[in-house]
């Protein structure tokens, strides 16, 4: 999972954190980091040519980010349903982005779509060398 830079700004990361724990999950790694827009473009490559990538990158560019790792069983489709669609107006009520979000594009988190993406993003945030 990762706090985007909306969220972060807003100093909502203990509030997050703290509706991912209540929820279950197990916090196993957190850090923060700020992405370059080469970074967000590598992170977000399975984007590459859709017409929102270069707005997605300069977004998950603009500031501080909370990229973490969790664990608990079924933990992606768990994770995907507490943080709600990606369109906060498309959310379920109580969700993290109905609650948090600002729009379409500021909705405060990422969640992994399935193990393997999982996998990929929890190497490139906590690999040995960093970012």
């Amino acid at each position: 999972m990762i706090i985007k830079p909306d969220a972060t700004a807003r100093n909502l990361c203990g509030e997050i954190i703290r509706r991912v724990e209540q929820s279950g999950f197990i916090l196993r790694a957190l850090r923060m980091a700020h992405l370059s827009p080469q970074e967000a473009r590598r992170f977000y490559a399975v984007h590459e040519g859709k017409p929102f990538l270069d707005a997605l990158c300069r977004f998950m560019s603009s500031g501080p980010i909370v990229p973490m790792i969790l664990e608990k069983d079924n933990a992606v489709a768990d994770l995907r349903t507490l943080i709600g669609a990606t369109d906060p107006k498309k959310s379920a009520c109580g969700t993290l982005r109905y609650d948090l979000a600002v729009d379409l594009e500021k909705n405060s988190v990422h969640a992994s779509d399935s193990v393997d993406n999982a996998r990929t993003e929890i190497a490139f945030f906590f690999n040995e060398s960093g970012l």
